[in-house]
């Protein structure tokens, strides 16, 4: 049986902080040192938990993926390179126990994702990777995403990755276009 994505629970925040830690130690480990060196606190954990949807995948009584989902804009996205939608969804934090890495986890993740920005009515997940050796945009591509811009951000290298939802669940009306043209349903 697989396990599912489920909203955290406060008292998990340290797992998560933990978790997020170690992925960044396996991408300073391989990579060196980077803007993926940094470490996540519970205390960061729990702000995120206020704002956005942090969710984990669990097994064996153990915390082995977590992403964030958020409408609220992150602060190194720049909405003029996504395609005008109505309601994007903004997918960060993703971390995987590096144990645990290419058994198809994180793409499960993604999916699971997917499902909770469709009930959440949702149009689009929008995110940023670092433009790097250590950045996950090949994953992303892998799982559907479209790149649709660089830029560096206070000299971070950044790619934009967009994923659009065809959505039955959300109102009519609701529909992306491309990049500064919202599309009107015919």
């Amino acid at each position: 049986m697989r396990p599912e994505l489920r909203l955290a629970e406060c008292c998990e925040a340290a797992a998560i902080a933990a978790l997020r830690v170690l992925a960044a130690e396996d991408l300073t480990n391989r990579f060196g040192l980077g803007h993926w060196s940094g470490n996540t606190t519970e205390r960061g954990v729990l702000f995120a938990m206020r704002i956005a949807k942090v969710y984990v995948l669990q097994a064996q009584h153990k915390i082995i993926a977590t992403l964030t989902l958020s409408t609220r804009k992150p602060w190194a996205i720049d909405r003029k390179y996504f395609s005008a939608c109505k309601r994007p969804f903004y997918l960060t934090a993703m971390a995987v126990m590096p144990t645990l890495q290419r058994r198809g986890i994180g793409r499960q993740c993604i999916e699971a994702a997917i499902e909770k920005v469709k009930q959440e009515s949702g149009d689009a997940i929008f995110l940023d990777a670092y433009d790097a050796v250590a950045g996950a945009g090949a994953f992303y591509r892998k799982c559907g995403f479209r790149e649709v811009g660089r830029v560096s951000y206070r000299s971070v290298p950044l790619v934009y990755y967009e994923m659009l939802i065809e959505n039955p669940l959300s109102p009519a009306g609701i529909a992306c276009g491309p990049r500064g043209k919202p599309r009107t349903p015919r």
